[in-house]
C-alpha cells in the first residue's frame, strides 16, 4: 500500500459503511439465489505516542497490517519527517507485516509507541530520500514526466477550491458566470492551453537549495567503526553551506569543507535522529518553508496524493524546470539491474511471484480478497518493470542475450523478464504475412492469455505478459518459465508444435486442463495429423505450447490463435463465402493471415445460435401440442385435456424458459409423452414450419427428431443436441486435420464463416442501430474502440462502418469519429516504420517534421537538416573503428529527410485502402478536414495518445500558410504505449451488478447497500485508485442524489471526478461525465457559480476531443443554458439554448421531445428578454410536439397550452402600449417586463429531466405495479414515497406511463443500465 492509502481507505470506509453496524458482523442479502455475505470491518481507535508531540487518537481496521500505521505515520503533517522507528505495544515490537486482528492485547483504546531505531545505511537512505520526496510533494513534474506512477487531476484547480469541504452557500447576484470566449458556442479557435490549467503557486516554496550525497562517500574503514553511514552536503536558502554526517543513531553536522575532510562534529555537538530536525535547527527559512509545504500537502484531497496502478502519460505538457536533484540521478545510474536497492531481496521472481498468488486459496470471501488483492499487485508492479525493461532495451541500455545476431533478431533478459522485439526472425511467419504478422501476434496472444487469465483453471499456468509500443518497435515482455533457458524450446515443448503443425505433440495432464478451459472458450477439441501420419488430440490450436517448468508447473504460451479465424479476411482456396457476404466485398486479402474473432464475438454468435434453437425447438413442440390438442378433443374433450395441457405449458415455458443447458433435459420427459401422437397438420400450420424448417416439407415424429432439426437448423456439430463450438485450426496453413474430407470438418468451417458472417450481418448493423437510438454514443476514438470490442467488432472492419454510416444524416459525428479514428491509425502504422532506425540525434526533428507532413496547412514545408553537430562528430571519427551502436542508432536512417506532404498523403491513402479498406477522397489534410469535418486539434490528440508522443502546452497555429506547425523543440517527450490484462475483483463486480438489478426493481436502499459494499471489497482488492472504483463512486454519487442527500452525493462524486482524471486521463471521455455530474450536484447544493465552471470545463474537453457537432454537446449547452438563466444571464444563456435546440434537431429530429424541451427552454428565455413574438412562436412548436406525442390531456401538454396563453396575453399587452407610443400620446410609457427569475428547485427539476434522472412520488402499491414497466425501459430510478423528505419534487410528466415509454427521448444517460 502506498503511503497515502491509509488515509484514503479511511475516508473510503468512512463514506462507504452507510448504515452498517459492527455488532452484525455478517448479513446475507439473497439477490436472485446468490448468498452475499457482507465482510464488516471492524473498526477500533488506538493512540500513538510519538516522541515530542502529544499522543494521537488513529482509527485503525482489524484487517489492517501493522506496516499500514507506519504509513500513516510517514504520512502525518506532525510525525512524517520519522521514517526509522518501531511501533511496541506494551514493550513488545510490533512485526510489520501482522494483521492487527492476530495481536494479543490489541484493543479499543491501546496505545502503541513510536520507538526510534538505529540506522543502517539502506535505512539512511530510505530516509534521505523520504525527505526528498517530502520536499517535492507539491511538484507536478512527475506527474508530467510520467513517472513513479504519479498522475495530474485539476478537479480542485478548476473549482479553486475542495468542492465538499465547501459550505453551503445561498445564491446571490456577485456570481461571475461570464464562460471565457472559447466555451461559446462555435468558437472556431480551439485552445490547447487550458487543458492542464496552470496556478501560479503550483510548486509551493522552495525550503533547501540543495541536499545531495558527499563526495567524501563513502566513509573509510576507521569512521565506519565510529558508526558513520554517509556523508550529505546541504545549501539552505541562507547561502550556507554544511557537510553532514549520517550515523548509526541519526544526522549531525561535521567539520569537512569541499577541500579538507574532517569528520568530527561541529559545535553545538547535537545528533538528531531526523533530518528535518537538524535542518529546522541550521536554517529558519527551511524551517518556515518546510512547516508551509507540509501545511499546503495536507489541504490537497487525499487522491490527489495517490499513486495510481498503471503509470498514466499526458500528452501535453508545460514547460519545467529541470532542478538539480541528486537522488533522482542516483537513481538513473546505480539501478543497473533495475532493481531499487532499497527493496530486499534484490531482483525479483516475477514468474514465481505470479504463479504464488494464483496458487492462494480462494474458497471464501476472505480469502478470494487476500488472492485478488496479490494478484492485482503482482500484476501491476510487472507491467511497471516490463514498461521501464522495454524502454531500457529500445533505447540500447541492456545488452542483448545473443549479441551477435543482427539487432531484429536480438533477445533480452532484464530483471528477470524476457523481452523480445516484433520482428519476423528467422522466417518464422513467413507463411502468414512476415514482419506485419509478427507485429500483431503479440497482441493476438495477449487475448489469448486474458481469455485464459480469467477462467483461472487450478494446474493450468499462463505468463506474465505486456506488449509495449515503443518509438516504432514493439516489444513484447514475458515472465521466464523456470529451466527454460537452459535447454532448445524443441525439447521443452510436451504439447502443440513449434513448427505450426509438421510436428504435433500432446500430453495427457494438459488435455484435462485444455479440455476445461475449452468448454468455457467454445474451442473445439479435435485430432490432428503431423508429418508421420500419426493422429493427435489437442484441445487448442497448434500453435498453442505447452511447457512444465523445473517447478513442475503446466505453463502454456503462444496462444495467438486461441480464437477462430475471420474468414472475410483470410482468402482460401476452395472456399466460398456467403452471397451476402460477397456481396459486402468480402474476402478481403490483409496485411496478414492471423486475423481472428474476438472472443466478445464468439460468446454472442453462441448466444444468438443457441437462443434460434430453443426457440425452434419450443416451436414444433408447441404445434405438436397444439395438433394433439385438437385431436383429444375430437376423440374425447375430457379424458387427457389436463395432460395435454399441461404438455402445452410445458412447450411454452420451454419458450420463456432461462437459456441454459438444462432446457436440454426438460425436454426428455416430453418424449415419452409425445412418441406414439398421430400428425395431422393443418394448411396453416404446416406454411409456419415449413418457413421454420428451410421448407422442408416432412413430418415430425417425435422430440428426438424435433431437436435433431432445430440443431441442423442451427449449424449444431451433433445432430442430436445443440453443440456449437469451433476449431481454430480449421483454415491453418500447414495444419492437417485428421478428417480432412469429411463431413464434421464441413461443419465445422461453416460454423467459423458463420461466425464471421455474424459479424457483418448482425453485429454491425446492431451497433448502428445502437447509434440511432442513442443507446451508445462514442465521444472519440478510445469510446469508439470500447463499443465495437464489446460487441466483438475488430477494428479492421471500420472502413466497412465508416461506409455504412454514410446515409444516415443524424450520425454524421460518428462518422467523423471513425473517419478521425481511420486516419490516425493508418498514420500510426506509417510513422511506426518511420520513426524505426532514426538516429537518436534526431528523434524531435524527425517527429516535427512528420507531423508537420500530416497536419500543417504551410504550402512549402522546409526540408529538415541533419544536425551540425553530428557532422562535427563523424568527421572526428572517420578513421577510427566503428564501435557497437545501440539498436536505434544502428541504422543512421536519413531517409525520413525526404518525406514530404505529398508523399505522405499518398502512403496514407495506400494504407487506408490496404488495410481497411476504406478511400480517402482527399490529398491534403485541409481538404480531409473539410470534406469530414474533422479537426486537426482532435487528430492530433489521439495520434499522441497511440504513438506516446507528448507535445509542449501552447497554441498550435495549424492554419498558417508560410510558416511550419511544428518545431524540434514541442516535442518533450516520447513514452512507452503498453497493452496487458486487467485482473478482476470478482466478488466487488457480483456485488456491483446484483446492486444495479435491484435499483432496476425499485428497492433502492438495498442496491445502496450492495454498491456500498462492492466499494468496500474494490478498495480491498485494488487499493485507492482504480476505474472500476471511480465507476462505483458514480454511481453512489447518483444514488445519494436521488434520495435527497445532495452533500454526499458531491463528496462522492469530487473523488469520481479526481480518480477518474488520475486513472483514466485528463481528457478521457469518462471524466467530461463525471464533470457533468459533479456540476448538477453543486447547483443542486446552491454551488452556482462552481456548478457552471464544471460545465464550462466538460464543454471544452468535449470540444477538445470531438468538436462542436455531438449529441452530448446538447445535453451540456441545455445545462449550461438553463443554470445561466437561472442566475439573469439571458443574452448568453440564449447563444447555448439555441445550439442545443439545432443540435437537437440535427440528432433526434423535429418530433422528440428533447426538442420540444429545448424549443420550451429557448421560448422560456427569449419571453425573459421581451421577445414574445419569438417566444409564441418557439412554444407553439413545443406544444405541436406535445399534443402529437402526448395527447391533448396530457399534462405536459395543458402547461404548455397556459404558457402560450400567457405568452399571447404579455405580447398584446406591449403591443398595446407601442400603438400608443406610435399614435403619439404622450403619456403611454412602456411598462417594465415582469420577470420573475426561476426557483432553484424550478431549475433543478428541469436539469434533472435534461439529464435523465426522474424522481417518482409514487405509493408502494403503485410502486408493485409499475416494476415490470420500469423494468423494461432501461431501470429508471424509482424513490420510494415512504420517505417523501427524500423524493424531490415530481417534474409534472415523470409518473406518466406515456412519458416513460418515451424516455429514450429525453433520458439519454439511460441512468442505471449505462453506468455499468
Amino acid at each position: 500500500m502506498t503511503l497515502e492509502e491509509s488515509h484514503v481507505n479511511e475516508e473510503m470506509a468512512d463514506s462507504a459503511s452507510v448504515d452498517q453496524k459492527d455488532d452484525d458482523q455478517k448479513t446475507t442479502v439473497n439477490g436472485n439465489d446468490q448468498e452475499f455475505i457482507f465482510i464488516h470491518d471492524t473498526g477500533f481507535n488506538v493512540h500513538i505516542a510519538s516522541p515530542g508531540i502529544e499522543p494521537f487518537e488513529v482509527q485503525v481496521s482489524a484487517m489492517e497490517l501493522v506496516q499500514e500505521i507506519h504509513h500513516l505515520l510517514m504520512d502525518r503533517e506532525d510525525t512524517c519527517h520519522r521514517t526509522c522507528f518501531s511501533l511496541q505495544l506494551d514493550g513488545l515490537t510490533l512485526d510489520n507485516f501482522t494483521e492487527l486482528k492476530n495481536i494479543e492485547g490489541l484493543k479499543e483504546g491501546s496505545v502503541i509507541k513510536v520507538v526510534e531505531e538505529p540506522y543502517t545505511v539502506r535505512e539512511a537512505r530510505i530516509h534521505l530520500r523520504h525527505v526528498r520526496d517530502l520536499l517535492k510533494s507539491l511538484d507536478p513534474s512527475d506527474a508530467y514526466n510520467g513517472v513513479d506512477l504519479n498522475s495530474l487531476s485539476f478537479v480542485n484547480t478548476i473549482s479553486q477550491s475542495d468542492v465538499s469541504e465547501k459550505k453551503r452557500i445561498l445564491r446571490t447576484d456577485s456570481v461571475d458566470c461570464t464562460p471565457p470566449d472559447y466555451i461559446l458556442p462555435n468558437c472556431k479557435d480551439k485552445q490547447l492551453l487550458p487543458l492542464q490549467p496552470q496556478t501560479k503557486e503550483q510548486k509551493g516554496p522552495t525550503a533547501l537549495k540543495v541536499v545531495t550525497t558527499s563526495g567524501w562517500n563513502p566513509p573509510p574503514g576507521t569512521r565506519k567503526l565510529h558508526g558513520d553511514l554517509m556523508y550529505l552536503y546541504v545549501i539552505t536558502l541562507e547561502d550556507k553551506r554544511f557537510h553532514l554526517t549520517s550515523s548509526t543513531r541519526g544526522f549531525y553536522v561535521n567539520e569537512s569543507t569541499e577541500e579538507e575532510f574532517n569528520p568530527k562534529p561541529s559545535n553545538p555537538k547535537v545528533v538528531y535522529h531526523s533530518l528535518i530536525d537538524l535542518l529546522n535547527q541550521i536554517s529558519p527559512t527551511f524551517k518556515r518553508n518546510f512547516a508551509a509545504i507540509q501545511r499546503k500537502r495536507h489541504q490537497r484531497h487525499p487522491f490527489e496524493r495517490v499513486a495510481t496502478p498503471y503509470q498514466m502519460y499526458s500528452w501535453t505538457a508545460p514547460h519545467l524546470d529541470h532542478t538539480i536533484d541528486s537522488i533522482r540521478a542516483e537513481d538513473a545510474f546505480s539501478s543497473k539491474l533495475g532493481y531499487e536497492e532499497h527493496i530486499p531481496g534484490q531482483t525479483r521472481d516475477w514468474n514465481e511471484e505470479l504463479q504464488t498468488t494464483r496458487e492462494l486459496k480462494r474458497k471464501t470471501l476472505p480469502e478470494r480478497l487476500l488472492r485478488e488483492r496479490a494478484i492485482f499487485k503482482v500484476h501491476s508492479d510487472f507491467v511497471a518493470a516490463a514498461s521501464r525493461g522495454a524502454v531500457a532495451v529500445i533505447d540500447g541500455n541492456v545488452i542483448a542475450i545473443n549479441p551477435g545476431e543482427e539487432t531484429k533478431m536480438q533477445m533480452f533478459i532484464w530483471n528477470n523478464i524476457f523481452f523480445s522485439l516484433g520482428f519476423d526472425v528467422r522466417d518464422h511467419y513467413k507463411e502468414l504475412g512476415g514482419d506485419a504478422a509478427a507485429y500483431t501476434a503479440p497482441t493476438n496472444d495477449l487475448q489469448g492469455v486474458k481469455a485464459y487469465s480469467a477462467i483461472d483453471i487450478e494446474g493450468l499456468y499462463t505468463l506474465g505478459t505486456a506488449v509495449i509500443d515503443y518509438k516504432g518497435y514493439r516489444v513484447t515482455a514475458q515472465s521466464i518459465i523456470p529451466g527454460i533457458l537452459e535447454r532448445e524450446q524443441e525439447q521443452s515443448v510436451v504439447y502443440g508444435s513449434v513448427d505450426f503443425g509438421k510436428t504435433v505433440v500432446t500430453h495427457s495432464k494438459y488435455l484435462e486442463y485444455l479440455n476445461k478451459a475449452a468448454q468455457v472458450l467454445k474451442i473445439l477439441p479435435h485430432k490432428v495429423v503431423n508429418e508421420n501420419g500419426e493422429e493427435v488430440e489437442i484441445c487448442s490450436s497448434v500453435e498453442c505450447k505447452g511447457i512444465i517448468g523445473n517447478d513442475g508447473r503446466h505453463y502454456i504460451l503462444d496462444l495467438l490463435r486461441t480464437f477462430p479465424p475471420d474468414t472475410n479476411f483470410l482468402v482460401v482456396d476452395d472456399e466460398e463465402l456467403s452471397k451476402e457476404v460477397q456481396a459486402m466485398g468480402y474476402p478481403r486479402q490483409h496485411k496478414h493471415r492471423l486475423c481472428c474473432l474476438r472472443q466478445e464475438l464468439v460468446d454472442a454468435f453462441f448466444e444468438s445460435r443457441y437462443m434460434m434453437f430453443i426457440k425452434l425447438a419450443a416451436f414444433h413442440l408447441q404445434q405438436k401440442g397444439l395438433r394433439t390438442l385438437r385431436e383429444q378433443e375430437i376423440k374425447n374433450k375430457s379424458i387427457e385435456a389436463q395432460e395435454v395441457s399441461d404438455d402445452i405449458e410445458m412447450t411454452d415455458n420451454e419458450i420463456k424458459g432461462d437459456i441454459n443447458e438444462e432446457s436440454k433435459e426438460n425436454q426428455k420427459p416430453l418424449q415419452d409423452k409425445n412418441d406414439n401422437k398421430t400428425e395431422e397438420e393443418t394448411e396453416n400450420y404446416k406454411k409456419i414450419v415449413e418457413s421454420f424448417t428451410n421448407g422442408e416439407n416432412t413430418e415430425v415424429d417425435s422430440t428426438k427428431e424435433i431437436i435433431k432439426k432445430a440443431a441442423q437448423a442451427v449449424g449444431s456439430l451433433k445432430d442430436n443436441e445443440f453443440d456449437i463450438r469451433f476449431n481454430p485450426d480449421v483454415f491453418s496453413p500447414g495444419v492437417n486435420n485428421s478428417d480432412s474430407t469429411g463431413e464434421s470438418l464441413k461443419k465445422q468451417k461453416q460454423l467459423v464463416k458463420d461466425a464471421a458472417e455474424f459479424l457483418l450481418t448482425v453485429q454491425i448493423p446492431a451497433l448502428i442501430r445502437d447509434a440511432l437510438e442513442h443507446t451508445t454514443t462514442p465521444f472519440d476514438g478510445l469510446t469508439l474502440s470500447e463499443s465495437l470490442h464489446n460487441r466483438g467488432i475488430n477494428i479492421r472492419y471500420l472502413g466497412k462502418i465508416a461506409e455504412l454510416l454514410v446515409p444516415h444524416k443524424s450520425l454524421e459525428y460518428l462518422h467523423s469519429i471513425v473517419v478521425n479514428e481511420l486516419i490516425c491509425r493508418s498514420v500510426k502504422h506509417i510513422f511506426t516504420n518511420y520513426i524505426q532506425g532514426i538516429e537518436m540525434m534526431s528523434l524531435s526533428s524527425a517527429i516535427s517534421h512528420f507531423l508537420n507532413c500530416f497536419l500543417s496547412s504551410c504550402q512549402s514545408i522546409p526540408q529538415p537538416s541533419t544536425i551540425d553537430e553530428l557532422q562535427f562528430r563523424q568527421s572526428r571519427r572517420k578513421n577510427r573503428r566503428k564501435t557497437r551502436q545501440n539498436l536505434i542508432s544502428s541504422q543512421d536512417n536519413n531517409d525520413w529527410v525526404n518525406l514530404t506532404q505529398k508523399s505522405f498523403f499518398n502512403s496514407l491513402r495506400n494504407e487506408l485502402d490496404s488495410y481497411y479498406g476504406w478511400t480517402l477522397n482527399s490529398d491534403s489534410i485541409d481538404s480531409c478536414i473539410e470534406t469530414y469535418s474533422l479537426q486537426k486539434i482532435s487528430i492530433l490528440r489521439i495520434f499522441c495518445i497511440k504513438t506516446g508522443i507528448q507535445l509542449f502546452l501552447r497554441e498550435y497555429n495549424f492554419d498558417h500558410k508560410s510558416r511550419a506547425t511544428f518545431i524540434d523543440d514541442d516535442i518533450l517527450n516520447m513514452f512507452p504505449v503498453v497493452k496487458h490484462i486487467h485482473p478482476r475483483a470478482s466478488d466487488a463486480y457480483n456485488f456491483y451488478s446484483t446492486g444495479q438489478r435491484k435499483i432496476q426493481e425499485g428497492y433502492l436502499k438495498e442496491g445502496y447497500e450492495l454498491i456500498s459494499e462492492a466499494l468496500n471489497l474494490l478498495n480491498n482488492v485494488y487499493g485507492a485508485m482504480h476505474p472500476e472504483i471511480a465507476q462505483c463512486l458514480r454511481m453512489l454519487a447518483r444514488l445519494n442524489y436521488i434520495m435527497g442527500d445532495h452533500v454526499e452525493a458531491i463528496s462522492f462524486q469530487q473523488k469520481a471526478v479526481l480518480m477518474s482524471e488520475k486513472v483514466n486521463g485528463i481528457d478521457h471521455p469518462y471524466t467530461i461525465t463525471e464533470y457533468t455530474h459533479l456540476a448538477l450536484y453543486s447547483f443542486a447544493n446552491s454551488q452556482v457559480s462552481t456548478s457552471l465552471k464544471f460545465l464550462y470545463r466538460a464543454r471544452y474537453l468535449l470540444s477538445l476531443i470531438c468538436g462542436e457537432n455531438h449529441p452530448e454537446m446538447a445535453i451540456l449547452d441545455s445545462n449550461i443554458g438553463l443554470i445561466l438563466h437561472a442566475v439573469g444571464e439571458y443574452d448568453l444563456s440564449l447563444r447555448f439554448l439555441e445550439n442545443a435546440l439545432k443540435l437537437n434537431l440535427r440528432y433526434f429530429g423535429p418530433k422528440s421531445l428533447k426538442v420540444a424541451v429545448s424549443y420550451h427552454l429557448v421560448a422560456r428565455t427569449q419571453s425573459c428578454m421581451g421577445d414574445f413574438r419569438g417566444a409564441l412562436h418557439y412554444e407553439k412548436e413545443t406544444f405541436a410536439i406535445y399534443k402529437q406525442q402526448l395527447g391533448e390531456e396530457h399534462e405536459k401538454t395543458k402547461e404548455s397550452s397556459e404558457c402560450l396563453r400567457h405568452l399571447t396575453q404579455q405580447a398584446v399587452v406591449l403591443q398595446k402600449k407601442m400603438n400608443e407610443i406610435y399614435k403619439g400620446n404622450s403619456a403611454a410609457v412602456i411598462p417594465p417586463i415582469q420577470i420573475q427569475p426561476p426557483s432553484v428547485s424550478s431549475v433543478l427539476d428541469m436539469l434533472n429531466i435534461i439529464n435523465g434522472i426522474l424522481f417518482v412520488q409514487l405509493s408502494p402499491q403503485d410502486v408493485e405495479s409499475l416494476k415490470g414497466e420500469f423494468a423494461n425501459t432501461n431501470g429508471k430510478e424509482i424513490t420510494d414515497s415512504s420517505s417523501p423528505k427524500k423524493s424531490a419534487q415530481t417534474n409534472g410528466f415523470a409518473n406518466e406511463s406515456d412519458f416513460v415509454k418515451e424516455n429514450n427521448e429525453i433520458n439519454k444517460q439511460s441512468v442505471i443500465t449505462s453506468e455499468g
